[in-house]
């Protein structure tokens, strides 16, 4: 009677799961006929969109594990993708074609498929969508290399893809968490029981993870039960199990369900409670019917396992027979793919030869741009030149006027110095000689012993003597040159007056230092007027300022001019020298002078010129 009770719940549950897997089944088809009909409104000429909508269409079909369509819809993407050089696309397509060999136990391939997606999407900005899919091809190459056995490499990978997922943004809890299960059926594999238990209990305590995303606790209580059995600690044995087919009925996952049935089973088996491993074994394999291939295999070992006899013989032949079907149909489809990825290489040799040729072309262009840039450049220079040139000429122009106003204003200023002397001796010779005479003929009146004829004596003499002394003072004064040289510094002076009233500036002119113009070369004036002159513009053109300060000193032979202003000011050691003060360090450089400037941001400029008296 239990055993008929048993193969009931069996039937009922049969029918509940068949009906969820139908309806789940049926919406996915839904929306592949709804992408399809979109498809066929769509234009030849839209082959971009087309190659959206197909790969929209592979991603469905391989959820739903019919990796043949899917295989078919993505090869018809990648295409497109590759065509148009979209490396994202063609990145995200080719995971899904990996995803789909490592169901195929294509690993071989997937490996390949899995690296060439990933060197596209090292080659992009790492956004977060690009990191995204970085992480799930490092799962798939964990899931890959687990099945290969390569459990280090595994491991690796898988925590690669882990790290990833942590740093991502966006909700990735139920991602991450199917990541841990991952690592830790890994290290179930490798016999290493402690660690995957200590994972699983780390996956069960997120409590987060566990009330958003039920299947993945699921998942994690089965796995987490499977190690404990394996470790040989059955308390809490088949406890785990129960419950965690309890939860599962409860959400309908029929699909995580079947490995769960098939590990309860074994686990009966080894207890040797034979009809609780039937019933659980006999349900794993009715479940296994409308998913997996894998797990059919596995369900009908199991029972051969369990049963005796005629039924265990029975089962035996179905399991090998499905193994030598599915092997072929694997077969089938990694040579299915081999002329998928032909037809793909042969359309990448292709675009590589357009690519050439466009190359080739872009090349062409560039160089006849490059050449007609450099004849531009020639013209531009050879006009540059004709200018500077007639600058040049003009400044030599304007050296040759200036030069004769300050021999014209030398001739002046000696014309004035001869006539000061000449007023000099005249008052000395002259004014001064008669009024000694009158002098010398009062003192003989001194001789009249009248009281008022000496007193007016006197008064007369001592009048005389005061009058000879500011005769004597002027004539020492005019025979002073105090002119001597004043010409060039008035000249700077007027220069800095009507070029600060033009530049609207305010100006402090310091001659701090008497120096004798007339011993400064013709030369060396001429160069210090055109300096000044020049950083005049300048601070005008590029300082913004609204003050400047220009002072003269003399040290040690050495004319030292130091200009200040407060303008705007700049980085010496970044700016490259315009034609201004090209202009003034070679005018300096040709009265064996030095210029020193020092500048910063918003705090001004100074400029400090030292010249030889003597050049």
């Amino acid at each position: 009677m239990k055993f008929i009770l048993k193969y009931f719940k069996i039937i009922i549950f049969f029918i509940v799961t068949v009906n969820v897997s139908v309806a789940q089944n049926d919406n996915s088809l839904k929306r592949i006929d709804s992408v399809k009909t979109i498809l066929k409104t769509l234009k030849p000429s839209d082959s971009l969109n087309i190659a959206k909508q197909n790969y929209v269409v592979g991603e469905y079909y391989r959820k739903l594990l019919n990796t043949d369509s899917a295989y078919v819809y993505f090869q018809k993407a990648e295409k497109v993708f590759k065509q148009y050089n979209l490396k994202y696309e063609t990145a995200i397509t080719m995971f899904g074609i990996a995803v789909c060999q490592t169901y195929d136990k294509d690993y071989t391939g997937s490996e390949t498929t899995s690296f060439q997606a990933l060197a596209l999407l090292e080659s992009l900005n790492p956004i977060n969508k690009v990191r995204q899919y970085k992480a799930y091809i490092y799962n798939n190459l964990g899931i890959l290399f687990g099945e290969l056995e390569q459990f280090d490499e595994a491991i690796k990978y898988h925590n690669i893809g882990l790290d990833l997922k942590k740093g991502l943004k966006g909700d990735y809890v139920r991602s991450i968490g199917l990541s841990e299960n991952n690592l830790a059926n890994i290290y179930i594999t490798l016999g290493d029981y402690d660690t995957a238990i200590k994972q699983y209990e780390t996956i069960l305590a997120n409590k987060e993870l566990l009330d958003r995303y039920p299947g993945v606790k699921v998942l994690a209580m089965g796995n987490y039960a499977q190690a404990l059995d394996l470790a040989n600690k059955h308390d809490r044995l088949p406890g785990l199990y129960l419950k965690a087919i309890k939860l599962s009925d409860s959400i309908n996952d029929t699909y995580d369900a079947i490995v769960i049935h098939q590990r309860l089973a074994e686990f009966y088996h080894k207890k040797g409670i034979i009809d609780s491993a039937k019933y659980y074994a006999y349900k794993a394999k009715n479940l296994s019917e409308f998913y997996n291939n894998d797990d059919m295999l596995k369900s009908l070992l199991l029972v051969s396992k369990i049963e005796h006899g005629e039924i265990s013989r029975k089962y035996l032949l179905e399991y090998i027979a499905l193994s030598d079907s599915l092997y072929k149909s694997e077969r089938e489809k990694r040579d299915k793919f081999a002329r998928i990825k032909f037809e793909t290489e042969a359309i990448e040799k292709e675009n590589i030869e357009k690519e050439k040729v466009v190359r080739f072309l872009f090349s062409l262009s560039v160089i006849i741009l490059i050449i007609a840039v450099l004849i531009y450049l020639f013209l531009k220079q050879r006009e540059k030149n004709k200018v500077l040139q007639f600058k040049q000429s003009q400044q030599e122009s304007n050296e040759e006027i200036y030069n004769l106003m300050l021999t014209q204003n030398l001739n002046i200023e000696e014309a004035r110095a001869q006539e000061k002397r000449r007023i000099s001796q005249e008052l000395h010779d002259g004014i001064l000689g008669r009024l000694f005479g009158t002098r010398l003929s009062l003192d003989s009146l001194n001789f009249n012993t009248g009281d008022e004829a000496v007193q007016t004596r006197s008064q007369y003499i001592s009048e005389l003597k005061n009058i000879e002394e500011d005769i004597r003072k002027v004539s020492h004064e005019l025979n002073t040159d105090f002119v001597s040289g004043g010409g060039f510094k008035d000249i700077i002076h007027n220069l800095i007056e009507s070029k600060s009233a033009i530049y609207n500036l305010k100006y402090t002119f310091n001659h701090y230092t008497e120096i004798n113009w007339d011993n400064v070369s013709n030369k060396t004036k001429i160069h210090i007027y055109r300096i000044i002159q020049e950083s005049l513009h300048n601070i005008y053109k590029h300082a913004n300022a609204t003050q400047v300060n220009i002072s003269f000193n003399l040290k040690k032979d050495v004319i030292c001019i130091t200009m200040e202003d407060d303008g705007a000011g700049f980085d010496v050691s970044k700016v490259k020298s315009g034609i201004g003060l090209k202009n003034i360090k070679s005018r300096i450089l040709e009265i064996n002078g030095t210029i020193t400037i020092n500048s910063k941001k918003n705090k001004g400029t100074s400029v400090t010129l030292e010249a030889p008296l003597i050049s």
